[in-house]
């Protein structure tokens, strides 16, 4: 080789600084001019146009075969790659490169013959859909189920028309199986409410039977008893049958009137009851506080033993008025919920096995680390930014999960 000049097996710089590409022929071929420096450097700058080519050919290889990308893609990549080694302006093995090439087209063929059985399979599934919704459709003909049978051939109906179409003929012969069917549940219901006048005068006769016994209770003053009885007519009531929009209406307006009465005196009569239950409320008060001054728990065992004297005088201070029972209730609860969440706390954390699980998982983590930490190394060296870039995230992932494994295992060891 003459001083000033670079070679490799796949091409050459001469003294002049002129660029040659080795072609699968084995001819050479004029790639460019280098004059910016040794000629290495611009055999090398030649070489990374030829790997940038090589990658992109690599990438679309992988993304078709992973399914991210599709074969209209990968052809325009393959066109664009074919069309650059023509008259080539890089330097490497062109004629490993244009293997790759008759891969990837190999690949997108694939891919092709793929999607069109594709489109074949959908248009079956399609009518396999329709078959679906006319077996139901046939199968719901003979329901006496009237609204929600109506309601369901609405969706049928909804989920045909948004069907994908398959073959013309067939689906024209399954819509007339539904249209039949739909017709017949149709003709079933007209002839159902037909005789719909008995079926208000029996609703008529159940209903005022209801009121009646509603009116009645209205008057007590047995609070509990009566107040489960009007449970039980109400479920009488949801079950009976039902006359036309107008008559429920009323029939509904008078067997609330009655509720209603009932309601409000047993109300005023609970009001009452409550004024005296006041001072009980003022202890229970009191108490609450007591046991929130226990908060935040910092001796487990001595703020059980303390708890555990304030919920006996809390049963001894008796009811309170009941709009404010779940109030005070829930203060206490807090208080108990802490004590007990603290008792649990000092268990948890005294407990060998789990310390045990705490200081293998820093092992586990700390060797994912000290492995990724190598790989960053190793990519350093080799100059791969993207190995690079993926090593980094991936250690500064496991270093965050490595902070909180060692998090948890100080706890067990505080």
């Amino acid at each position: 080789m003459t001083e000033g000049a670079a070679a490799l097996p796949t091409g050459r710089v001469d003294a002049e600084g002129v660029v040659f590409v080795r072609l699968p022929s084995g001819t050479e071929h004029r790639v460019g001019q280098w004059a910016a420096g040794e000629p290495a450097a611009g055999l090398a700058f030649f070489q990374r146009r030829f790997d940038d080519l090589a990658a992109e050919v690599e990438l679309a290889i992988r993304r078709l075969a992973d399914g991210k990308s599709n074969a209209d893609s990968a052809h325009q990549t393959s066109a664009k790659v074919r069309a650059a080694l023509v008259e080539p302006s890089c330097v490497g093995d062109i004629a490993a490169l244009l293997l790759r090439l008759d891969a990837l087209d190999d690949l997108v063929r694939t891919q092709r013959v793929a999607a069109t059985e594709a489109k074949k399979a959908a248009k079956a599934a399609a009518v396999a859909e329709r078959v679906a919704i006319v077996d139901e459709a046939e199968r719901l003909s003979t329901s006496t189920q009237w609204k929600s049978t109506g309601e369901r051939y609405k969706e049928l109906l909804t989920d045909w028309q948004a069907k994908p179409h398959g073959e013309r003929n067939t689906e024209q012969e399954l819509w007339k199986r539904f249209s039949n069917a739909r017709s017949a549940f149709d003709k079933a219901r007209r002839t159902h409410f037909a005789t719909v006048d008995i079926v208000r005068a029996e609703a008529k006769l159940a209903k005022t039977s209801l009121l009646k016994r509603a009116e009645e209770l209205s008057e007590s003053t047995d609070w509990t008893s009566t107040a489960t009885a009007f449970r039980d007519l109400m479920a009488e009531w949801k079950i009976a049958p039902r006359g036309n929009r107008v008559e429920e209406d009323r029939y509904w307006a008078t067997f609330r009137d009655a509720q209603e009465k009932f309601f409000a005196a047993r109300s005023a009569a609970l009001d009452v009851r409550d004024a005296d239950l006041k001072g009980n409320l003022a202890t229970k008060e009191a108490l609450a506080t007591e046991a929130e001054a226990l908060l935040p728990v910092k001796d487990a065992e001595a703020s059980k033993a303390a708890l555990r004297k304030i919920q006996e005088r809390w049963e001894k201070a008796g009811h309170v008025p009941r709009n404010d029972k779940e109030r005070i209730d829930a203060r206490l609860r807090r208080v108990e919920e802490a004590v007990r969440n603290s008792e649990q706390d000092r268990w948890r954390r005294s407990n060998p096995e789990a310390g045990a699980r705490a200081r293998s998982t820093v092992e586990l983590f700390l060797g994912s680390v000290l492995k990724l930490e190598k790989a960053l190394a190793a990519a350093q060296a080799s100059n791969d930014s993207k190995s690079i870039d993926q090593a980094q995230a991936d250690l500064a992932a496991q270093r965050g999960l490595l902070a909180a494994a060692e998090a948890a295992a100080e706890e067990f060891s505080s």
